[in-house]
């Protein structure tokens, strides 16, 4: 028995250990209640509208019971039973959960703020109930919160009061402030959303000193049967007669004063900034900076996105910010407006934008450990930064790497796979090339990458060198949204030193081609959406679409200059092909496109449930009509579908020959994800998966038996598995270990695929994954 499969083993019963702890937690033991107290087993919210959501409901009731995992182990609580009583104080105390004792007076609480959000909803004559049921055996108590909200109350009228015309005018012009209309309920929260939006109209159009205390609403439901007539006051809120002329003043930049310092004392004071000698002045600006920290006045002009003259709009203030952060500069950023000094009584506003600088240059050595596709290994970077190349705030970044790997059931030495590696890139933050003649995109502060590279690798079944030049665009609509687009990607693959056993599996198939030296020229685009950085309560949301086509310019150039194609006997023998070279080399022809979409729900602190769905295409032309076998697509593996080792499953329902190493690639990919994970102790995280998909072929020159995609038959050939993991995590990394376990395999064919029922399972159905880092 070999190592591979001593370990799949070992996992399968640590899986079945944990699980099987798990189920033992099924009754939470009362170890810690009083007596004469009971533990609050369950609280649940019932609600008869279904307008009302009851989660957000639940949200109001101020006590809840302990945290549940699989939605039923109060493993936490039982942690916490297991520590002794006579110790206040123990690691398991630290790391469970005490026992949530029920308490009258915050039940009667919760009635009342449950009771309080129905009215704030606009349901002013809803009731609510609460029924206790205590289990005096068990001790233990549950509480079921009954909501009737009655009928809604909505607005019959809206009013509007202003105290200044031009106030009036502004709101009425935008029509996105009308949106609470005659009819809609009577929501506080809609109401509340409503006088934020109306703060921002203003404080966007010039209004300064405009706040939320200066927006009021008042609400009379007497006039008519469950509907208000509402009236919307702006303005007069003030006590002082100054103050109030103020929020009807509309206020405009004046000068602007940006200091480059290292310090972070705060810098507002025009006679201060005056007394450091290297100052730039310009017709907009004026820069306070030393010797040692340059940059040319046209950065600050184009991250400027407010001019003298202007209204004060705090969106600009806003996009200003985002602008000086985004150039990986400063590690400290603060804008802060005053009225001048020098002068009284005027509607002008001075701008001192104070920026610390990071350090200029930066070394770096860092080892980590990798995970391809699920094989484990090691790697160095040396790691080299320059922070402001030509005092325009360039980025330079370049990296030196070297790195081993383990290609799983190979028999040779244990790090099998080696690599050594330089990637230098340049990011300037302005455009350079055909971008720079799309005016609207600098609005999106785009930045130019330059990258080139080169990468030798030495595999067990063959070497390869990969040199690549790039040439692109990055920009940011937003924190959440992110684009990229590169002109130019070339990559130069040479392939050579190939294992004969790998040679002669793959001789007679369709795919050896992809095996050859090639050329890649090619453009591409890629969106990315991703949510999950902004702290959202309860869920993000990530999706990012690649599109790529290579070799249609090049194909175009040869044909346009008449030159001439080689001739060559095809893939599978049985005739003539005929391509175009570049450089001695032949290039690549195709169109790629993928999407992948990721939801995260945190169901509480103790669980959260991830689902992911990928579906990508290939499609060869022209010049060569197969897929580079690095643009192809694969599954299994740690961040696949984790009961099949990587590259091991598919094409559809092809079988490779018993024995050979798992290198199944194709032109289809569709994958889907479902992940539960829960939190034990500590740093350690268990989790429960189902995976589904398959790759397939989309050539019908391809002639592995079952690869075909065809329409009528895919969605029969998918695969299904599942499996329990844990995660350990150590902060600056997340290590990961995944059992998981075959239910359908796709080239069994005389049981329809499934398992479960048809045979029993043997060592081949499980596979044991170790990985850095969340599987998505």
């Amino acid at each position: 028995m070999n190592r591979r499969e001593n370990l799949k083993k070992l996992g399968y019963r640590l899986a079945i250990a944990v699980i099987a702890g798990i189920f033992l937690l099924a009754c939470s033991p009362v170890k810690f209640v009083p007596e004469d107290s009971y533990l609050l087993n369950k609280v649940e919210v019932e609600v008869d509208n279904a307008e009302i959501n009851k989660d957000e409901a639940k949200a109001y009731v101020r006590q809840k019971e302990n945290y549940k995992i699989l939605g039923f182990a109060k493993f936490h609580l039982w942690l916490y039973n297991l520590s002794s009583k006579e110790k206040s104080d123990g690691w398991l105390k630290r790391i469970g959960e005490p026992p949530q004792i029920y308490n009258e007076a915050l039940a009667i609480q919760s009635e009342g703020q449950l009771k309080q959000y129905l009215n704030n909803r606009g349901y002013f004559h809803a009731s609510v109930d609460k029924n206790v049921e205590y289990n005096d055996k068990k001790q233990k108590a549950n509480v079921t919160y009954s909501l009737e909200t009655g009928e809604i109350y909505r607005i019959r009228d809206i009013n509007y009061h202003f105290s200044n015309i031009e106030l009036r005018r502004l709101f009425m012009n935008d029509s996105s402030m009308t949106h609470i209309k005659p009819g809609t309920a009577f929501d506080y929260y809609m109401l509340d959303k409503q006088r934020s939006s109306i703060v921002d109209l203003f404080r966007n159009n010039g209004y300064y000193y405009f706040a939320k205390e200066d927006v009021s609403y008042l609400a009379d439901s007497s006039r008519f049967e469950k509907e208000i007539v509402l009236d919307l006051y702006v303005g007069d809120n003030r006590n002082s007669t100054d103050d109030l002329a103020k929020v009807f003043t509309p206020y405009f930049l004046n000068n602007f004063y940006i200091s480059v310092l290292p310090g972070t004392a705060p810098l507002n004071d025009v006679q201060q900034l005056n007394s450091f000698t290297d100052t730039l002045w310009t017709d907009n600006f004026t820069v306070f900076r030393n010797n040692q920290i340059k940059y040319k006045t046209l950065l600050f002009e184009r991250s400027l996105q407010m001019k003298k003259g202007d209204r004060y709009s705090i969106s600009d203030v806003e996009n200003t910010f985002n602008s000086f952060n985004r150039l990986r500069q400063f590690r400290f950023i603060d804008i802060q407006f005053q009225e001048p000094q020098m002068e009284k009584d005027t509607n002008l506003l001075d701008c001192f934008i104070r920026l610390a600088p990071l350090s200029k240059q930066s070394t770096s050595f860092d080892i980590e450990g990798t995970n391809t596709s699920g094989n484990m290994g090691i790697a160095g970077n040396i790691n080299y930064q320059h922070r402001n190349l030509f005092h325009g705030a360039e980025v330079l970044n370049i990296k030196l790497r070297g790195a081993m790997e383990r290609l799983a059931n190979r028999e040779s030495e244990y790090f099998n796979t080696r690599e050594v590696g330089v990637e230098s890139n340049i990011t300037i933050p302005r455009l350079l090339g055909p971008g720079n003649i799309i005016g609207s995109f600098k609005n999106f502060m785009p930045k130019t990458v330059f990258t080139l590279g080169y990468n030798f690798q030495r595999r067990p079944e063959y070497t390869r060198t990969i040199a690549n030049v790039k040439f692109g665009y990055e920009w940011m609509r937003s924190e959440t949204f992110r684009q990229t687009l590169n002109l130019l990607d070339f990559n130069m693959v040479n392939l050579y030193q190939f294992d004969p056993e790998f040679i002669a599996n793959i001789e007679d198939l369709y795919i050896k081609s992809s095996f050859t030296d090639h050329l890649i020229f090619a453009s591409n685009y890629s969106f990315t959406y991703n949510t999950q950085g902004l702290n959202l309560s309860k869920g993000y949301s990530y999706l990012k679409l690649n599109v790529e086509s290579a070799g249609n310019l090049l194909s175009l150039a040869s044909s346009l200059t008449n030159q001439p194609k080689v001739q060559v006997v095809d893939t599978l023998g049985l005739g003539t092909s005929k391509y175009y070279r570049i450089f001695s080399t032949r290039f690549a022809q195709y169109v790629k496109s993928d999407v992948e979409f990721r939801y995260g729900y945190t169901i509480d602190k103790y669980n959260t449930l991830v689902a992911r769905a990928f579906l990508g295409a290939g499609v060869p032309y022209g010049n060569f009509d197969v897929l580079p076998f690095e643009k192809k697509y694969f599954t299994g593996g740690a961040n696949g579908i984790r009961a099949w080792q990587v590259r091991s499953l598919g094409p559809g329902t092809y079988k490779a020959q018993e024995g050979t190493y798992p290198n199944q690639s194709s032109d289809i990919k569709l994958e889907a994800n479902l992940e539960y994970r829960f939190k034990l102790i500590s740093f350690i995280e268990g989790a429960l998966f189902l995976d589904a998909g398959n790759i397939w072929a989309i050539n019908k020159k391809d002639n592995r038996e079952g690869a075909l995609f065809e329409f009528d038959k895919f969605y029969k050939q998918l695969a299904f598995g599942t499996g329990t993991g844990l995660r350990f995590d150590f902060n600056y990394f997340i290590f990961r270990l995944d059992l998981g376990m075959k239910l359908r395999q796709p080239s069994d064919s005389f049981t329809d695929g499934w398992i479960i029922g048809n045979r029993s399972y043997k060592a081949d159905d499980f596979n044991l994954s170790f990985a850095i880092g969340y599987p998505f």
